[in-house]
């Protein structure tokens, strides 16, 4: 049975899935991904590092600045760029602000594929709150042209970041009211409990990332195992659940989009004045590459520039191309009618695979 490549309206993305049932059970499923080549890495070759910049944070927009941030840090590495405080601390909140949003989203999808109209209502209303936020705050809803090798294109003055505070605790606290409605949900959580279940072991061997593993019992976060960009200053935990189906996956985002509210208010107390971006320096010939925390996982961008400057090899490494890996695990041996629910609670991207 083919779903796909366009499988619904909206705004999903192509990908199609096969499926192969007896009566209700899927005994296979396996998604069939790529139908939109975009060759982002072969049209980086020979490009300045600033035009790649362009493709790095169009490369998948519901995590625009994460990834123009990995791409930034490895950069950074490579011709040794000192990025001031101030930015690393401003990137902290942009990072947390985009997973905050990205969170609600995904708990958008979840409440959408188990039909509650109203939760779903409610979710999306958060999830626009914060994108209003961030386009008054940052210029852009998704917070594209922020970042800039050496830092940030531009600072956020008192008035402004006191706005986005509010609107986050707002947002968080829109949040925590679902998520105890969704808890006595009978309806709801009948959908979502012992469904999708991906084991700890199969987690691990498949190194699935993000809240998808840690909904698994896989503990891995890069903010906590590599810091970067400041974030060994901060106190934050690294929200865990052994189960490993649909309602795990769902815990794990709401307390990670508390932790990232938390975050962002941890950030903007301990900011310091200065400048937020370095002097730009000489690109040299070097490769190196940097990592990042994405709303879905572990990213990573890798970098090679020539004499000239320009980049001469362009790799990403993206968290949704590992954790595809993972949806025929959830899906198998369950019922073909739950196969919507166990996709939306993986919140994954086609996008970030079609490279």
């Amino acid at each position: 049975m083919p779903v796909g490549p366009v499988y619904e309206g909206g705004i999903g993305e192509s990908v199609q899935f096969l499926l192969e049932t007896v009566g209700e059970d899927v005994i296979r499923a396996v998604p069939r991904l790529f139908y939109n080549y975009r060759a982002v890495e072969k049209i980086a070759e020979g490009k300045s590092v600033l035009d790649v910049l362009l493709l790095a944070e169009r490369f998948s927009a519901k995590s625009a600045f994460a990834h123009s941030l990995g791409y930034c840090q490895a950069v950074e590495k490579a011709v040794h760029f000192e990025v001031p405080h101030r930015a690393s601390g401003l990137r902290v909140v942009l990072c947390e602000l985009e997973r905050l949003r990205h969170h609600a989203g995904v708990i958008e999808g979840i409440c959408k594929s188990t039909a509650l109209g109203v939760s779903e209502a409610h979710s999306a209303i958060v999830e626009e709150q914060v994108l209003r936020a961030s386009g008054r705050f940052a210029g852009h809803r998704y917070l594209f042209g922020l970042n800039t090798p050496g830092g940030l294109r531009r600072d956020f003055d008192h008035e402004a970041s006191s706005a986005l505070l509010r609107a986050v605790d707002d947002a968080s606290a829109r949040l925590e009211r679902l998520e105890e409605r969704l808890r006595y949900s009978s309806s709801f959580l009948d959908r979502l409990e012992d469904v999708g279940v991906v084991s700890t072991g199969s987690a691990r061997h498949l190194n699935l990332l993000g809240p998808v593993g840690r909904a698994s019992g896989l503990r891995r976060d890069v903010r906590r195992v590599c810091p970067y960009s400041g974030y060994e200053r901060y106190r934050f935990d690294v929200p865990c659940e052994q189960e490993g189906d649909g309602y795990a996956r769902l815990r794990v985002l709401f307390a990670e989009a508390r932790q990232s509210a938390g975050l962002i208010h941890q950030a903007m107390e301990a900011m310091e004045p200065g400048e937020v971006c370095a002097p730009a320096r000489e690109m040299k010939a070097a490769a190196a590459i940097g990592w990042v925390e994405a709303p879905i996982g572990a990213a990573g961008h890798w970098v090679r520039l020539d004499r000239g400057g320009k980049v001469e090899r362009y790799r990403i490494l993206s968290p949704s191309f590992r954790n595809w890996m993972g949806l025929h695990i959830a899906a198998e041996d369950f019922a073909f009618q739950d196969f919507p629910i166990i996709l939306a609670t993986f919140g994954l991207s086609a996008t970030e695979c079609d490279r």
